[in-house]
């Protein structure tokens, strides 16, 4: 994720890390030189493209635009609703160190550290990523009951719940102290699936191949109106149309999956480290710390 101050007037028109503009180069580029063409044939041999104009272009633009800014609604609302669960994931870790010190002071640390190693299973989970040896940090050797589990994070909670079964089987904690603990897992396990919902659900396929269909068809259409009306300005024209649309488009893309690891998904590895400066400090022990950002970029 970039994290960067305001740029100024000069920098919004070169800053290229964090832009959308190195992945619709190639269509900027390509739309460029088709227009580019249209204006040559239309100058040199005489094909017009007769009296229409731009009108039908102004409808079919004002539809397009109505439709992909639906589409870049949706995905910023899956992009917002993962930041709000790993945000409520910091309150269930910070509530569950309370919650463990006060009731089973003696018990809390390796409850904890499970709780961590949850933490980043589900970040390799939902990024589809390796997280074993980040896991290991916190459970060592323990991270070898999962390593054959098809979902991780649901066997680390379910360890935990019988971890603290096994307490209350024994009588050092009451059902009321048990059932405050189990609510507390019980809310990880709901951001968990949370979690799933968005990265296992897709934007359907046709609503996605319907707009860039649009989009290209938008765009090649566009030189042949404007051509005999707005002559060499016809390629600077439909470039800032095509950069307009298929940014908007492709930033969409980018959004609709928000746990991987572009520029614009979220910072994961960041908030990771949130939890366990939570933890540790809950512990009283030296806390790690924060990441930093490379280059304005949050991983």
């Amino acid at each position: 994720m970039i994290v960067r101050p305001k740029p100024s007037i000069v920098q919004l028109f070169f800053i290229m890390h964090g832009s959308i503009l190195p992945r619709i180069a190639p269509q900027l580029i390509g739309f460029a030189v088709y227009a580019c063409t249209v204006v040559l044939i239309e100058r040199t041999i005489g094909v017009h493209s007769g009296a229409y104009g731009i009108a039908p272009f102004t409808v079919l633009g004002v539809a397009l635009s109505i439709f992909l800014g639906f589409r870049n609604n949706s995905a910023y609302d899956r992009w917002w609703e993962a930041r709000k669960l790993w945000g409520q994931l910091v309150f269930e870790i910070r509530n569950l160190s309370r919650a463990t010190l006060a009731l089973i002071p003696h018990d809390a640390r390796p409850l904890l550290m499970e709780s961590l190693a949850f933490c980043h299973y589900l970040r390799g989970a939902v990024r589809k990523v390796d997280a074993d040896s980040d896991a290991r940090r916190f459970i060592g050797s323990g991270a070898d009951a999962f390593t054959q589990t098809a979902n991780k994070p649901d066997a680390v909670l379910h360890h935990m719940e019988q971890r603290l079964a096994a307490l209350k089987r024994e009588g050092r904690i009451s059902d009321m102290e048990f059932r405050i603990l189990d609510e507390r897992i019980s809310s990880m396990a709901a951001i968990q699936a949370g979690c799933e919902r968005i990265s296992g659900t897709p934007v359907p396929f046709t609503y996605t191949l319907l707009l860039h269909r649009s989009t290209y068809w938008f765009c090649m259409l566009l030189p042949i109106g404007l051509a005999s009306t707005s002559g060499w300005a016809t390629p600077l024209f439909t470039v800032l149309v095509a950069y307009s649309f298929f940014g908007l488009d492709a930033l969409s893309e980018e959004l609709e999956d928000p746990f991987g690891t572009g520029l614009n998904d979220l910072a994961l590895d960041a908030l990771c480290r949130t939890y366990e400066i939570s933890v540790a400090e809950a512990l009283g022990e030296p806390p790690p710390a924060p990441l930093s950002a490379i280059n304005y970029y949050y991983s």
